[in-house]
């Protein structure tokens, strides 16, 4: 369900917290950190559905800590291949190597624990899908990136429904091409949309208090569009109804039913959810990087999970097999997992530095990229 800093595994963390120059990383990885318990909250908390009462906000961690994630891989594609000012020649083949490595190693962790045959959906093959996805626009400026994600937004979702249907009426729905591009839990034709925003926020001076608060303004106002359109879209067109989005037209025969893409429910990969769980990702983002600077080691346990990611979120699955915790079960069952993650990430980092699986990914694609 990945990618850090300057590489897919995290930053080498301080002897200690500090503020001052790192406050921006640490502000990835506390979002980073977020959405890794979120995602896990939403596999072992009994979450509902989501509503006004707030008893029921508890409900937000569903699909949008995973979008938060894809989000931030964008990022970290960013910060790898230049940050603010997009590598170029020699610099940026290293850099499209480095995350062709990074993809392969998320891909192969991604496939060993899908062997596990847990309830959870592992979502890093598609990550390391939406990684090769990214390379050709890693030149790409952010105004032309957020329009790109704008267009994957709007045609994505059309295109996923359309190629679903035709898999699903020729029995391959369950191919891999199909399921990791089109009609899986996670398609990566509608998910490129979130990796690209990731990529314009990353091409940002995210140090700047400016550009802060416009992820923060803009996000808010990304997330109010799509969640109200889907709202009124779904009052147009199912009144009354729960819509779980495209997958409902797979395997039904006949003409179209505009339902299908309207709605904003979690993991219905409608154009108004892409546009309104994208805009709460960027929020997230811009508000961690605020946090991270006002509140350093306050953030700095949270944010260790975050610069670990691949490593916790790898380790979770194994002990969910080795446990046979079953989904949902309580929140009791997540709180223990994430005081764990939080304590063993923590103490991690502040010995050792990466993880070991953010260490294999550094190692092995400096050493594919060249000196």
């Amino acid at each position: 369900m990945t990618a850090r800093q300057d590489e897919v595994g995290g930053t080498r963390a301080p002897a200690a917290p500090e503020a001052g120059s790192r406050g921006r990383l640490r502000g990835v990885d506390l979002a980073r950190g977020i959405a890794v318990l979120g995602m896990f909250a939403a596999h072992l908390g009994d979450t509902g559905e989501l509503g006004w009462d707030p008893a029921t906000w508890r409900a937000v961690v569903d699909g949008r800590s995973s979008i938060l994630f894809a989000t931030l891989a964008g990022v970290s594609v960013a910060l790898l291949s230049g940050g603010r000012t997009p590598a170029s020649g020699a610099e940026l083949a290293r850099a499209r190597t480095r995350v062709l490595v990074r993809a392969a190693w998320v891909f192969a962790v991604g496939g060993v624990l899908e062997l596990l045959d847990t309830f959870v959906a592992i979502v890093l093959g598609v990550y390391a899908v939406l990684f090769v996805l990214a390379l050709p626009f890693l030149r790409w400026s952010p105004a032309r990136l957020l329009s790109a994600a704008a267009v994957v937004a709007l045609v994505g979702p059309p295109l996923a429904l359309a190629v679903g249907r035709y898999a699903t009426e020729r029995g391959e729905e369950g191919n891999a091409f199909a399921f990791l591009l089109f009609t899986g839990y996670y398609p990566a034709a509608v998910w490129l949309a979130f990796v690209l925003a990731g990529l314009a926020v990353g091409r940002l001076d995210l140090g700047a208090a400016r550009v802060r608060a416009g992820l923060l303004a803009g996000g808010t106002a990304a997330a109010v569009l799509g969640y109200a359109g889907g709202l009124l879209s779904t009052r147009a067109l199912a009144p009354g109804q729960r819509l779980a989005g495209i997958e409902d037209g797979f395997g039904v025969p006949g003409d179209w039913d505009p339902a299908w893409l309207a709605g904003a429910q979690p993991h219905s990969a409608t154009t108004f959810e892409v546009v309104g769980s994208g805009g709460v990702a960027v929020a997230v983002i811009g508000l961690c990087l605020v946090l991270a600077d006002l509140l350093p080691r306050l953030t700095w346990p949270l944010a260790s999970v975050g610069a670990l990611a691949l490593s916790v979120y790898t380790a979770q699955i194994v002990a969910i097999a080795v446990l046979d915790v079953g989904y949902g079960q309580s929140w009791g069952q997540w709180a223990r997992f994430s005081l764990t993650a939080v304590l063993l990430a923590s103490v991690w980092r502040w010995q050792l530095g990466r993880g070991p699986l953010e260490r294999l990914l550094t190692w092995s694609s400096r050493r594919a990229a060249g000196p």
